[in-house]
């Protein structure tokens, strides 16, 4: 039946691969190239993509793409990468990276960062990275679009044909791995071979026998190969359909599809349910995909009286995958949210801080946060913001709001994770994938006033967030929808070009016009200006473009006491502070960016560690060893970073907190230059210092050779190519195997005595170098 699927397209054609279900193809066979898609094979293992990425670092998806993109037989086959989902683009720009350092990677690779969003300003940023994309394909040997609107026809006959075999299929005429594999072969075949095959397998499919099996229909993460169908199929289950890209939605038209609404999954679904009858529902996870898990809250609700099964499983199915299909799905049954928390064990020991203009900075946080629960309380509009979103507009409004990443702190501090995580649990969202950036919504649920951090958060009238990962998109979407808050999403674009600078710190502050793309800056620099009409027309103020320009020059003044303070802190020794004092003192007023109070308190925090340093006081008198810390703080124990101190002379010296508001956030204002356009290039860089290939490595060894570090401590989640660049420096690096959110029990004492040996082993050595003799 499925034979003619799993042909291969004729000799001669030239072939490009595709990685991305949203990959141009009209585009692509206009300009005479043949598209195959690229997917991620099933592979035990993937060693090259393990010593360059690690194990943790990126899904075993991306490992295994890395791999093959890897493999000599595509190094001369042209490869297309779109911006289907972070981790494409995270792909992309290792290989960029390994080709920088020289490293073998195939010889044409274009990234299409092609955005989904339903605005006319991202449909102008696809339309201005097509016509690049149509430039390099005729670079390549293509020629200028022919026949495009006969090729966009034979697709949506293609389309139409392919939509056809779904009554087939909820028949039980056609078994869900056959028409995944006949589906999938639509992104290989040349349309015409294919629509032939189709339309001879549509004329037999009303005498098919029909197939037995408990009916089911399938969503969660798209499924490139039908592996896990089969798995399925075995275990005596039909599927009769499913909601995923590479499915029934597979973009098989010439134009590459919107994002759509929130409410769309659950929707489609409700009516997917209808159509096919399902005995029940599974919603599968497959390789430690992240964002999935954030759509089955609203899926279930969708399907109340359907049951309702949700797998985590490898890709390639496994014992898991068919115990739980042994296992008898149930219906949907609401849960019980946690109660106060239990005795719980005596809290860490509190760390001890060095500097008196930092004291106030906590009863300052209390008295404005009361200020915004009391402003609220009085009818004030409230916005909550991921730390990467503009939050500078929201100032200027005088809209009060508070930083999703701050809340979780505090979340943290006062030891009420355990407690937040049962109530994303409680209500079917997960608690174990992007937990840090879930606190807030896991406050909306919280009625324990008791326990509230705080007194609670109030529930926001908006909430903003940039699209840097496809699991914060759906918390915001969640949010929005249980709160009813009016919610905005800022697409989220990369640098797409081959040839990237990697001193981004001594560029950006002043240059920023010039060294980031206009296409960037333009869309963002659009979206904030919907933004502001929209909210200009919610609360009824108006924005006030030169009160906005006192808002950018309150943030570069802050912003340059913080690199005043980071210079002070890494050329003495010894250190005059450690990152007990740095973060909060760094943090608290970022939150604040953009006020008289945050500017004034980056001048005392600054004029005070001046003042440590004229004095000749230290953080540790006999410093000994300076470490670096490589990811988010440890809120929730900053004693950790003082334990060896006393013992060892070890000092924390480095955080990002610090050095990113030294180097990420300043943008020169002058010669008449646009201050909302500034704002743009801050917003479209955020986290790429941190964790893009080619910024963050020569960053941070910048950052080490400057703070004459001897070692650095990383959490587990750290950028592989950060701790490859480190370690190529000559920095020894431990990467720990725990993160930033819980600490507790045998975990941290394992931790504990991995930095001690750490410690004791190879940054004394290298401790020994650095303070012998010339």
């Amino acid at each position: 039946m499925i034979a003619p699927f799993l042909a291969q397209p004729e000799p001669g054609a030239r072939v490009i691969r595709t990685l991305g279900f949203d990959a141009p193809r009209a585009l692509l066979l206009a300009c005479g190239f043949q598209p195959m898609r690229l997917v991620a094979p099933i592979m035990e293992q993937t060693p090259r993509a393990d010593a360059i990425m690690g194990t943790t670092a990126m899904s075993p998806r991306g490992r295994a793409l890395l791999e093959i993109l890897l493999d000599e037989a595509l190094a001369e086959t042209p490869i297309l990468i779109t911006a289907a989902d972070s981790e494409q683009a995270g792909l992309y720009a290792a290989l960029r990276e390994l080709a920088r350092q020289g490293e073998p990677t195939p010889k044409h690779i274009h990234f299409l960062d092609l955005l989904h969003m339903d605005r006319p300003s991202s449909q102008a940023y696809s339309a201005k990275r097509l016509a690049q994309l149509q430039g390099w394909l005729i670079a390549l040997g293509g020629h200028a679009p022919e026949h495009l609107a006969e090729i966009a026809s034979l697709l949506a006959r293609q389309t139409v044909l392919i939509d056809a075999l779904a009554p087939y299929r909820a028949a039980g005429r056609l078994s869900g791995s056959d028409a995944l594999t006949i589906i999938a072969s639509a992104a290989i075949l040349p349309p015409a071979q294919h629509i032939a095959a189709l339309e001879t397998l549509l004329a037999t499919l009303p005498d098919a026998p029909i197939l037995p099996g408990k009916r089911v229909l399938v969503c969660g993460t798209p499924h490139e190969n039908d592996t896990i169908y089969r798995a399925i199929e075995a275990q005596g289950h039909l599927i009769v359909g499913e909601d995923h890209p590479w499915g029934v939605r597979f973009p098989h038209g010439p134009i590459p599809p919107l994002v759509e609404d929130s409410g769309a999954p659950a929707a489609r679904l409700a009516t997917l349910t209808q159509a096919t009858r399902p005995e029940a529902i599974l919603h599968i996870a497959i390789g430690g995909d992240e964002a999935a898990p954030w759509d089955i809250a609203a899926l279930r609700k969708a399907v109340p009286n359907v049951p309702f099964t949700t797998i985590r499983c490898p890709a390639h199915g496994g014992d898991k995958l068919a115990a739980a299909l042994r296992s008898e799905p149930a219906p949907t049954k609401p849960q019980t949210a946690p109660k106060a928390p239990r005795a719980a064990s005596p809290p860490p020991p509190r760390s001890r801080k060095s500097l008196t203009s930092v004291a106030s900075f906590n009863a300052y946080q209390r008295d404005w946060f009361a200020g915004i629960r009391a402003a609220v309380a009085d009818g004030s509009p409230f916005a909550m913001v991921n730390a990467n979103a503009p939050q500078e507009i929201l100032r200027a409004l005088d809209i009060p709001f508070v930083v999703n990443q701050w809340w979780a702190s505090i979340v943290a501090a006062k030891q009420q994770s355990r407690r937040y995580q049962g109530l994303l649990r409680a209500h079917h969202y997960p608690s174990d994938v992007e937990a840090y950036s879930a606190q807030g919504l896991a406050a909306h649920f919280d009625e324990d006033a008791d326990n509230a951090p705080w007194g609670g958060l109030p529930h926001p009238d908006f909430l903003h967030a940039v699209a840097s990962s496809e699991p914060t998109a759906k918390i915001f979407a969640n949010w929005g929808r249980e709160s009813g808050a009016q919610t905005f999403v800022y697409e989220k674009t990369s640098d797409p070009r081959p040839d990237l600078y990697s001193d981004w710190w001594r560029r950006l502050p002043d240059q920023w016009d010039s060294a980031l793309e206009e296409e960037r800056i333009d869309l963002m620099t659009e979206e904030l200006r919907a933004v502001i009409a929209s909210l200009e027309q919610a609360t009824g103020r108006r924005f006030d473009a030169q009160k906005f320009r006192a808002v950018m020059d309150l943030v570069n003044e802050q912003e340059g006491y913080y690199r005043a303070t980071r210079d002070l802190v890494a050329r003495t020794v010894p250190a005059p502070i450690g990152v007990v004092d740095s973060m909060p003192a760094t943090m608290v007023p970022q939150w604040h960016r953009g006020t008289v109070w945050a500017r004034n308190a980056a001048r005392a925090f600054y004029e005070e560690v001046k003042a440590r340093v004229d004095a000749g006081l230290a953080a540790c008198a006999h410093e000994k060893i300076r470490l670096l810390w490589l990811g988010r703080g440890l809120w929730s124990d900053m004693g950790f970073y003082q334990k060896w101190e006393e013992s060892h002379g070890a000092v924390f010296v480095w955080s990002m907190y610090l050095a990113l508001a030294a180097d990420g956030y300043i943008r020169d204002l002058s010669g008449g230059r646009d201050p909302l356009r500034a704002l743009a290039s801050r917003c479209i860089t955020m986290g790429d210092e941190l964790r893009m290939p080619t910024w963050a490595g020569p960053w941070y060894v910048h950052e080490a050779d400057t703070h004459a570090v001897d070692g650095v401590v990383a959490l587990s989640d750290a950028d592989p190519f950060v701790v490859r660049a480190l370690q190529a420096a000559g920095y020894p690096v431990l990467q720990l195997t725990t993160d930033n959110f819980n600490r507790e029990g045998e975990d941290a004492a394992a931790t504990d005595a991995a930095i001690t040996a750490f410690i004791e082993g190879p940054a004394a050595e290298r401790s020994a170098q650095r303070l012998a003799p010339a």
